[in-house]
């Protein structure tokens, strides 16, 4: 007989209603485990199953996300399982129960939001070999050499253009933060996820104030429409803004 345990996906307020046809990793119907104010958002899964393929992955974020877009959740990274529901109360929720209550109050009327913006490759090194005349020398002298030969010009090339978009991300983001910081409760800047992107933040708003946030980014994508392209991800589970951290991995 396969042997079960009990996946952990977040916590929420005890009174959550679950949609019935919600489903969490391998398919399985997500369920919930009271304990005092809160609640943890579980499904059972098969030990000797694998577990973390994109599909499972996609799952969990999926089921968060959709929590989050109804009340407040405190999500646990992928991959928290527990023995028994007995245990999820007995070693997860009761130890922390009034932490998890106070952060889910923090977190009440909120949700959090990504800026994602990725820089048009050909617009912005256009405008690199404009701004810089080493690197427009640089290109013009690597078209006329053999390859080999032109290898010592295509890393100080390249060096030039990465710090180059270097310093125009740190500024796209200082534009995006002054736009969006007075909307915010609380904002974080990401590391960059791609060698192109120009922005990488995420924001934890007032459910009444997203479409404020909503127009100030639209406001900077019109802006920056010939060079970054712009998308706002959310609203999503709070991952950048758990208050207490420890407890929720």
């Amino acid at each position: 007989m396969n042997e079960s345990a009990t996946y952990i996906y977040g916590v929420v307020p005890e009174d959550i209603e679950i949609d019935e046809k919600a489903e969490g990793v391998a398919d399985a119907p997500v369920l919930s485990v009271r304990h005092g104010k809160i609640a943890a958002l579980v499904s059972e899964i098969v030990m000797d199953r694998p577990l973390g393929t994109p599909k499972d992955l996609r799952a969990h974020e999926q089921l968060l996300n959709a929590t989050a877009a109804e009340v407040p959740v405190l999500p646990i990274r992928f991959g928290a399982v527990l023995a028994t529901r007995d245990a999820v109360v007995e070693e997860f929720l009761a130890p922390y129960h009034d932490e998890f209550v106070a952060a889910l109050n923090e977190l009440e009327g909120r949700a959090q939001f990504v800026i994602k913006g990725r820089f048009e490759e050909d617009a912005v090194l256009a405008e690199i070999l404009t701004e810089n005349a080493e690197a427009a020398q640089l290109r013009e002298e690597i078209s006329a050499l053999p390859e080999e030969a032109a290898r010592d010009h295509n890393i100080r090339l390249g060096e030039i253009i990465n710090n180059s978009i270097e310093a125009k991300r740190d500024a796209a983001t200082a534009a995006m933060w002054d736009e969006v910081e007075p909307i915010a409760v609380m904002s974080t800047v990401r590391p960059p996820s791609h060698e192109w992107d120009a922005v990488h933040m995420a924001v934890l708003v007032e459910n009444d104030r997203q479409g404020e946030l909503e127009q100030a980014v639209e406001g900077l994508a019109k802006k920056w429409a010939d060079q970054v392209e712009i998308r706002l991800l959310g609203p999503m589970a709070p991952y950048d803004f758990i208050v207490s951290q420890e407890q929720a991995e």
